[in-house]
């Protein structure tokens, strides 16, 4: 079969009942996607099960990899449930919340059963209900019981969404569920695992002990408090995930562009690949074309250098799940044709850091620019080269050879990284017999001519992981 269309960016789409096909699988991955996404707030492990061995089989018929990205729930916090179902709030009136489960709901009180909540709160903090439809402040806070003002009402129905925008809670970014699901999903053999509600470092360390190296970490943020903590999180995790539907209750709307831009480029700094995500074309749940808003916004993170941009709902449980991933194709390869794109590119690039890696990186990436040459090759293990080369956002896309399957899957989730299986070099070859298997590949996948030069990145011994200390330029005969 062919391959899907090759931009630098890439795209991931999440699974749900509108593609819950093997066909449909098909038809997306054909039509531009990199990675699937296994939301674990919705559907059973039978459901994600099926999902994940369609994949694969797809997988193994197109014959280049591709990557499963499982999303862990997180810690979900909720009202309890009111007599009538619901209630009217109103501005200026006391509404009491109560630690007691049992508590009945009602205009005046509805129960509160998280002691973290309580552990965390003073009075002045705003907490805000059902997505941000509703906002509290607190103005009493003691054991089991806390006295709010309404600030904003309106309708509050049972077992509404609470999120605490300004205090860091107490709680582990992984519940029992997500211990669960966790592990159903590595013994799957998931690529990727995403933690909900990241709001430290160390949450970042608790989900590494538990992986063993078997998936890489997508820190998904979605809280103040993990853009207080921005630098030491992206250092702690393998990939960052701005997650904008959550970001935009808990912080003001106008200051998530500002923050996206912000989470993007420190990523770039520190080589770690960042997904924009969440509404990036909405109305496509419902409508076969995206509003111009929604198009600038998915381009918007393609010129900020974004590795991938990502589809939820869209492709999950609406009703044009296929066109809204040609439609984010199309805006990736448009945006990526434009010139200003590029200078958009090089101009937010960051410097390099003073290793060897970073060094290859960098001169690969000026080798390209001058040469005008239509790949580069990263011979690589562990991943590790290829995203050190991601990181310079060179001006040609970047064949990632790795002998792992393990690493080709998470590779496909890095910006212009094209992940190949192909044999690992043995100790003892030969430069001349390494340029040889790379000319070839560049050739044969389509992605060079003869008499094209190409940028090769290898380390010496081969079969070392971790030596990237090698560049060599060769020309395809």
């Amino acid at each position: 079969m062919n391959r899907p269309p090759r931009n630098q960016s890439k795209i991931i789409a999440t699974l749900g009942p509108a593609t819950d096909t093997k066909a449909s699988i098909q038809a997306l991955s054909q039509s531009g996607v990199d990675v699937f996404r296994l939301n674990f707030s919705h559907g059973t492990h039978d459901d994600h099960r099926r999902r994940l061995e369609w994949i694969r089989e797809v997988e193994t018929e197109v014959g280049y990899p591709i990557g499963v990205l499982l999303d862990l729930q997180g810690p979900k916090l909720r009202v309890g449930t009111f007599e009538a179902g619901s209630v009217t709030l109103t501005e200026g009136a006391h509404f009491h919340l109560y630690l007691d489960a049992s508590t009945v709901g009602n205009t005046q009180q509805v129960a509160l059963p998280h002691p973290e909540i309580f552990a965390a709160l003073q009075s002045g903090v705003d907490l805000l209900l059902d997505d941000g439809k509703l906002r509290l402040r607190v103005l009493e806070c003691e054991a089991g019981h806390i006295l709010t003002e309404v600030v904003v009402g309106g309708t509050l129905s049972n077992r509404k969404g609470v999120n605490v925008p300004n205090a860091i809670l107490p709680i582990s970014a992984l519940t029992a569920k997500d211990r669960e699901d966790l592990e159903f999903g590595l013994q799957l053999g998931v690529d990727w695992v995403a933690l909900s509600f990241v709001q430290r470092a160390a949450d970042i360390e608790e989900l590494r002990g538990l992986l063993q190296g078997r998936a890489g970490i997508v820190a998904k943020l979605e809280k103040p408090a993990a853009i207080d903590a921005l630098d030491a999180i992206v250092d702690a995790t393998d990939a960052v995930m701005v997650a904008r539907g959550d970001l935009g209750v808990e912080m003001p709307a106008e200051q998530v562009p500002s923050i996206q831009r912000q989470i993007v480029r420190v990523c770039r700094q520190q080589g770690k690949p960042v997904i924009v995500a969440t509404q990036m074309l909405e109305s496509m749940v419902n409508s076969p074309v995206p509003t111009r808003a929604e198009a600038s916004d998915v381009a918007t993170a393609i010129y900020e250098g974004a590795d991938a941009v990502m589809l939820s709902a869209e492709s999950a449980s609406g009703k044009y799940p296929l066109e809204a991933v040609r439609m984010m194709q199309r805006i990736i390869a448009n945006s990526e044709a434009d010139p200003s794109w590029r200078d958009s590119i090089e101009a937010s690039q960051s410097a390099s850091q003073s290793t060897v890696a970073d060094a290859i990186g960098l001169a690969m990436r000026h080798a390209i620019a001058l040469l005008k040459a239509p790949a580069t090759v990263a011979f690589t293990s562990s991943g590790y080269a290829a995203l050190r080369t991601a990181r310079e956002r060179p001006a040609a896309p970047i064949i990632g050879l790795t002998p792992r399957i393990t690493t080709a899957r998470r590779l496909a989730l890095v910006w212009g990284v094209h992940p190949i299986i192909t044999p690992e070099l043995a100790v003892g070859t030969s430069v001349e017999r390494m340029s040889e298997v790379a000319t070839s590949i560049a050739h044969d996948a389509g992605f060079a001519k003869p008499g094209d030069y190409i940028v090769i990145s290898a380390g010496l011994p081969f079969a070392t992981p971790g030596t990237t200390n090698l560049l060599r330029i060769a020309q395809i005969e």
